[in-house]
């Protein structure tokens, strides 16, 4: 039995834990200050077609990050320890360079961002798991100003402003992929397939419901819908914390601080859509559109995923890899059934109503699949001490 830590060491560890969170907001806003920047820097209609890219490039980022890390995590046969490959951080710096190099360009930056956030992924989500703190914070710390400096220069009309963007990507990449004393686990073969195929079935909704978006109601409407997915993504920067940490270890002290973080993230949000900073922010998408609704929507539907990560984390640490498949396949089903209704309404309101809906009965549907994985494991305990009685 694990003897409890000393109260001094569970503060510090709870501080550390909080401070790694909130390094989470530099991974949040690579998409939002894409976004900001695009709209000084490209026309409408590239606006729109790099509202999609985005998130396409945060979909291949989920693929990668299904393959390099979460894979090695779900592996209830192995240690579970994950590294950031060097491979991907050199692609990731090398790719970053490019960018910086050449004039601004959309096509370039739709197919550079992909590796951009998959780097960015997968090296928060090693830090996260293994616990490397400190290094976490000198690479959010790097992300975050790249990206402020670049859109204070989007705001100044300057044409290098996504250069601080992606040198800040690059500076965090080469933190993140520094030395470690342990290797990485081999993923089972079949566990890595489920994983890969549960995060292509999940992720692909989005990118697919943005290029709709894009086709029926023009790209104003596909860079808003990018802009508020991005901006709520702000509640999915603890969710996902407490996703990797629980795929780890159960633990009440993460699932605590990852709760409050998203309860003090949707009134930070709300106080900077009263004060007109994301108007500010995002120009002319947001200030000519009434989002209060839609971002409460989509504030709620981000909230609810809460109840969702529990109950799924305890499944794939029990290696119920196949199980927690199906079951997310049948919820992005859902999900998109219920998005394209609201889309079929010409209402984005009604969009992140249909994603909120499908994230409340994805929660019943993972709580009930947990009860009935403990129930059963209590009855085969039960029957191999029957067997080792007689």
């Amino acid at each position: 039995m694990t003897e409890p830590m000393p109260g001094p060491l569970r503060l510090r560890r709870a501080a550390l834990s909080l401070i790694t969170l909130l390094g989470g907001v530099s991974l949040a806003v690579i998409p939002a200050a894409t976004v900001s920047i695009s709209s000084r820097l490209f026309t409408v209609d590239e606006q729109g077609f790099l509202a999609v890219a985005v998130l396409v490039a945060t979909f291949a980022g989920q693929l990668t990050f299904a393959v390099v890390v979460e894979s090695r995590l779900s592996s209830a046969a192995t240690e579970r320890r994950v590294v950031f490959p060097l491979w991907l951080a050199a692609i990731s710096v090398v790719t970053a360079i490019v960018l910086a190099v050449i004039p601004p360009n959309a096509v370039a930056l739709a197919v550079g961002l992909p590796i951009l956030i998959a780097a960015l992924e997968v090296g928060r989500g090693v830090s996260v798991a293994e616990r490397l703190d400190r290094r976490e914070i000198v690479a959010s710390v790097a992300v975050g100003v790249g990206a402020l400096v670049g859109v204070l220069a989007g705001f100044a009309d300057q044409q290098w402003a996504l250069i601080p963007l992606v040198v800040g990507i690059a500076a965090a990449t080469c933190v993140r992929c520094m030395p470690v004393t342990h290797h990485a686990s081999r993923p089972e073969p079949a566990v890595m397939g489920w994983v890969v195929a549960d995060t292509a079935i999940t992720g692909a909704v989005y990118p697919l419901l943005n290029a709709m978006i894009l086709a029926f109601l023009g790209p104003a409407d596909a860079v808003l819908f990018t802009s508020i997915s991005t901006v709520s993504g702000l509640l999915a920067i603890p969710l996902n914390f407490l996703r990797l940490r629980l795929l780890k270890e159960h633990s009440r002290l993460d699932i605590v601080v990852s709760a409050a973080s998203v309860g003090a993230a949707v009134v930070a949000l709300l106080v900077l859509e009263v004060t007109g900073v994301f108007g500010f922010v995002f120009g002319t998408a947001w200030t000519e559109s009434a989002t209060l609704v839609p971002l409460l929507l989509a504030c709620a539907w981000r909230a609810a995923s809460l109840a969702t990560t529990i109950p799924f984390a305890a499944l794939r640490r029990a290696g119920e890899v196949r199980l927690v498949t199906g079951l997310r396949a049948a919820v992005s089903v859902l999900t998109f059934a219920l998005a394209a209704i609201g889309l079929s309404l010409h209402s984005l309101p009604a969009v992140f109503l249909g994603l909120l809906v499908a994230e409340l009965a994805s929660a019943v549907v993972y709580e009930v699949a947990r009860r009935r994985r403990l129930a059963r494991g209590i009855r085969e305990a039960a029957a191999v001490d029957a067997g080792g009685d007689a």
